[in-house]
C-alpha cells in the first residue's frame, strides 16, 4: 500500500523558513516524479516545487525562494522555504507521479499525501 506522509508545517513570521518532509512507503520515488503543491483556502491546488531525475522545477512565485531535494535513502522529499511571505500559506501536499517529467497539473499524480498547514503570519 502506496503511502505519502507531509510533515514539517506550522506557523512562522514573515521572512522565516520552514522544511517540509515527505516520507513515502510502498514505492521508491526513484526517477519518477515528485511535486510539492499547496492549495490556500477558496483556491484551486496549485504546483509549487517538482522532480524528476535530476531536474527540478519551480513556480514563478517560489523561484529562488523554495528548494526541492531528495534522500534517496530515506525515501524522502523535501521542500526547503525561505523568505516565506503571508501568501505562501496553505495546506501543502506532496504527491508521486510516473511520469519521466514534472507535471504541473495535479491531475496527473498518482498518489497524495494528506497535507501539512503553512501559516505566515504578516
Amino acid at each position: 500500500q502506496v503511502q505519502l506522509v507531509e510533515s514539517g508545517g506550522g506557523l512562522v513570521q514573515s521572512g522565516g523558513s520552514l522544511r517540509l518532509s515527505c516520507a513515502a512507503s510502498g514505492l521508491t520515488f526513484s526517477s519518477y516524479a515528485m511535486g510539492w503543491f499547496r492549495q490556500a483556502p477558496g483556491k484551486e491546488r496549485e504546483f509549487v516545487a517538482g522532480r524528476s531525475g535530476g531536474s527540478t522545477t519551480y513556480a514563478d512565485s517560489v523561484k529562488g525562494r523554495f528548494t526541492i531535494s531528495r534522500d534517496g535513502a530515506k525515501n524522502a522529499v523535501y521542500l526547503h522555504m525561505n523568505s516565506l511571505k503571508p501568501e505562501d500559506t496553505a495546506v501543502y501536499y506532496c504527491a508521486y507521479g510516473s511520469r519521466w517529467y514534472v507535471p504541473r497539473d495535479p491531475e496527473v499524480y498518482d498518489y497524495w499525501g494528506q497535507g501539512t498547514q503553512v501559516t505566515v503570519s504578516s
